[in-house]
């Protein structure tokens, strides 16, 4: 296991994204450029962003297992209805729409390139730790899972 997996709360990773992609655009705001509509589409994209994370939320809490990302070990049941039909993580889904959201709404192009870098830090350091949790914690059921619903969408 590294140091760095299931360490960092993937909401405060969000917000460290987020606020990196600002500090860029201050620092260089050379890289600016115009994106028409793009309050429409920040709003419409931070929209999708919280109705995935929320209605995550909202399917653990009615299956009574954790929310918690850093012990996935803890769950108690294997999600897979709802929006979980959809996407495995539908709530770093939600937050990949937000920052998306932030990116247009900033409209530099670090905003953009912090985008698959969150994703990559994300598959490596929080959903491969927790996808081996789980793989153990409820096995076949899981992998049958895995097998017929996507990682993100």
């Amino acid at each position: 296991m590294n140091t760095l997996e299931l360490k960092i709360p993937p909401v405060a990773l969000s917000l460290f994204f987020a606020g990196t992609m600002w500090l860029a655009s201050v620092q260089f705001p050379v890289m600016s450029f115009v994106i028409p509509g793009r309050l429409i589409i920040s709003v419409a994209l931070c929209g999708i962003g919280i109705v995935f994370a929320v209605a995550g939320v909202v399917a653990f809490r009615a299956a009574k297992t954790t929310v918690n990302p850093t012990r996935p070990g803890a769950a108690s049941t294997l999600v897979s209805s709802g929006i979980y039909r959809f996407s495995r993580n539908p709530m770093y889904v939600g937050f990949l729409f937000t920052l998306g959201s932030w990116a247009f709404f900033l409209a530099h192009t670090s905003g953009f390139i912090f985008l698959p870098a969150f994703v990559i830090y994300m598959n490596r350091f929080q959903i491969s730790p927790e996808e081996r949790a789980l793989s153990i914690k409820f096995g076949k059921h899981f992998v049958t899972y895995t097998q017929s619903v996507p990682r993100w969408l």
